[in-house]
Order: structure tokens, then sequence, then C-alpha cells
């Protein structure tokens, strides 16, 4: 179902429609936003811990900073799910944030002893899919701009 969306008339999604891609971030935020919740608890081991600017926090600094993004990107879910205008400058900070936090990680966090290819094929396809996902999610919001309430 379409029906004008903009002030010139052009067709596109209803107001207030997702549609697909926005469903998916929406749903991938709200799982990352349970992920970052747990981070405290450490339930794969001592290498869970939220990484921050590309230092994996540990202790009280993880018990803080996991639950604090856990609940910026539920917000921001709920934001995309809701297709609500503040999750447009949610998503370009969190995009943003992304980027660098994977720039940094891979500056200061030391590889492993036993890194090998998998290691890097492993790295270099977490950093496609997270800043696809981040950016992506932005730029639509972005382009889906003036249907946000």
């Amino acid at each position: 179902m379409t029906e004008p969306s903009t002030a010139t008339g052009e067709q596109g999604p209803a107001t207030g429609e997702r549609g697909a891609a926005l469903t998916v971030f929406a749903i991938l935020f709200a799982l990352l936003a349970i992920s970052n919740f747990l981070k405290p608890l450490q339930l794969l081991g001592g290498e869970t811990g939220f990484v921050l600017f590309g230092i994996r926090l540990t202790g009280l600094a993880n018990t803080i900073f996991g639950p604090l993004f856990g609940a910026y990107l539920a917000l921001y879910a709920w934001g995309i799910w809701n297709m609500r205008r503040f999750a447009l400058p949610m998503g370009h900070f969190y995009a943003t944030y992304v980027v660098l936090n994977l720039a940094m990680f891979s500056l200061v966090a030391p590889k492993p002893a036993d890194a090998g290819a998998g290691y890097q094929i492993f790295i270099l396809l977490y950093a496609v899919i997270a800043i696809g996902v981040s950016v992506g999610a932005a730029v639509l919001l972005t382009r889906r701009k003036a249907e946000l309430r």
C-alpha cells in the first residue's frame, strides 16, 4: 500500500510503515540490546565484556557500560520499530560509534597468540556486518526521514 509521502506528492511507503529492512534492523538492535544487558554476567567466559572505544571492559566498568548501551540500543530499536524521529540521530551516533570502536579495537586489542587466517576472516566478516547494519539503518532512516513521527 502506498500513498503520497512528501509535499511533492511522490509515491512511497505509507507513513509509519517500516518495511522489511527497518523491521530486520529493529529486531537486530533489540537482540544486540539483550546481549549488552547480559555482558556483566559473562555467560560465555571472561572474554565477553563490553568493548568501549577498542577496550574490552571488565568489572564495574563492564557492569555499567554493558547495560547502559543495552538501554540505548533497546530505545533505538523501539524508535525504529515505531518510526520515531528520535531514532534518526541515535542511528547516526551509533553508526559513528561502531566504526570508531572497530577501528580502535583493531589497533588496541592484542591478537590471540593462535590467531590465524580464520581469526582474520572472522574479524573482517564481523566488521562488514557491524558497519553494514549500523550504517545501513542510519542511511535508511535518513532516506525515510519525512515518514518519521
